[in-house]
């Protein structure tokens, strides 16, 4: 059987006839409600990631990540620079990790299965016909039934240069009974360089398997990032999803997990931290399609300055998804008086025996707390850092990996000393 691999000419020129005959969000669109969609545009950015300029292996050493790993990847402007499996058995047992077009091609069935299968249900499909018309490699990861990963597996993107574009693809498939974790690190090399960054995540558990799916997102303040978050979660399955936000100057996330076995689970986390006029606009979708499935998003946002962050959250319950638990819990905490939170949680319930709840809260920085540690001798500056951390802790502390907790508070850390 033929199957058309995304690396095909004729299947790229598809892409690039549906993403021009799409319009451009607007603001009287419903998914981009709250939305500054004059931010969206793309016309000084290079429409492919432009070659890397100066030495590639600068990439490799400012790839610090966990002290302990199961393997590291390291892309730049959407080059494979370096390929590190510190597991030698994994390929014994049958585990695939190889880069998206290596993959695309030697394992055609199981990867045109799973390659952008859901689309972008929130309101991002003009951008997902983008990234399938630029997109050039990024990170496949097969684990079969019953193969357990205790390490991390670490895969890093950086965008390097002027007024260029990355769009990176993370295709993640864990069979049943299996374990993995992948933490994804999307980092500008320039801190003030403008970019576009266009990304895209596949992520499948099979029954009974466990995912630990972090991504960290640090690209430059200049940057303009789109990233299109697909989850399908089976029987007895367990999935955790962590975004840390830290760069780019308008971001955009959309997150939709599809609980599709009895007995399913899925944590949706993010941390946020803005600061200046970046502007964070997350959407969600926890889609109950089977009985007994079981989902809990944590959003937490700190903003300073006149940053803005903008929330839309649905819950669905679909039909005959009886005995649904999930909720929904956004927390904004304000350290400005020009920061601005906007929440939309939202239900739709179209089946009996649930329990579903959602909740946003907007509040500033409690004058006691504060009050507290200033009388012990610490700054202000200091004080209020703490108090920030200690509100993001409790979200990064539901991923379960405390070496990855300690690595995810350094590097917010180095935003907070910025």
């Amino acid at each position: 059987m033929s199957i058309p691999l995304f690396t095909d000419e004729p299947v790229r020129a598809a892409a690039r006839q549906l993403f021009k005959s799409l319009p451009m969000p607007g603001r009287l669109d419903e998914a981009w409600r709250f939305a500054d969609t004059k931010a969206l545009d793309m016309s000084p950015f290079e429409a492919m990631p432009a070659p890397i300029d100066g030495d590639p292996a600068r990439f490799v050493k400012r790839s610090r990540g966990l002290t302990e790993t199961a393997g590291k990847m390291i892309f730049a402007n959407d080059q494979l620079l370096s390929r590190e499996v510190l597991d030698a058995s994994l390929a014994q047992k049958g585990v695939i990790w190889k880069p998206l077009e290596i993959a695309a091609a030697e394992h055609p069935e199981l990867f045109a299965k799973h390659f952008m299968a859901h689309g972008a249900p929130l309101g991002s499909e003009k951008f997902a016909a983008l990234h399938a018309a630029s997109v050039k490699t990024g990170t496949f990861l097969y684990v079969p039934r019953g193969v357990e990963i205790d390490l991390p597996i670490e895969v890093f993107h950086w965008l390097s240069g002027e007024k260029n574009s990355s769009f990176p693809h993370t295709l993640l498939i864990a069979e049943a009974n299996s374990k993995v974790t992948l933490v994804d690190y999307f980092t500008g090399a320039q801190p003030d360089a403008s970019g576009l960054a266009v990304g895209f995540n596949d992520l499948y558990v099979g029954e009974g398997a466990q995912l630990n799916y972090v991504c960290v997102q640090n690209w430059s303040l200049q940057t303009l990032a789109i990233q299109v978050n697909n989850t399908v979660v089976g029987a007895n399955a367990s999935a955790k999803s962590l975004n840390v936000n830290l760069g780019a100057r308008y971001a955009r996330n959309e997150s939709a997990s599809q609980l599709i076995g009895e007995g399913g689970r899925s944590d949706m986390l993010s941390v946020t931290v803005a600061d200046g006029d970046q502007v964070f606009d997350q959407r969600t979708f926890q889609d109950h399609l089977a009985p007994g499935a079981f989902s809990d998003l944590l959003y937490k946002n700190a903003l300073d300055g006149g940053a803005r962050t903008i929330f839309a959250g649905m819950i669905k319950v679909e039909p005959d998804a009886h005995r649904t638990d999930a909720y929904q819990k956004v927390r904004n905490l304000l350290l400005s008086d020009n920061a601005e939170a906007n929440s939309m949680p939202g239900l739709e319930i179209l089946a009996d025996e649930v329990r579903c709840s959602h909740g946003a809260t907007s509040g500033q920085i409690e004058p006691e707390e504060l009050f507290y540690l200033l009388a012990r001798g610490i700054s202000k500056n200091n004080a209020q850092r703490l108090l920030v951390q200690g509100f993001l802790q409790e979200a990064i502390d539901r991923i379960g990996n405390p070496a990855l907790a300690e690595k995810l508070g350094e590097i917010m850390r180095a935003k907070f000393g910025n």
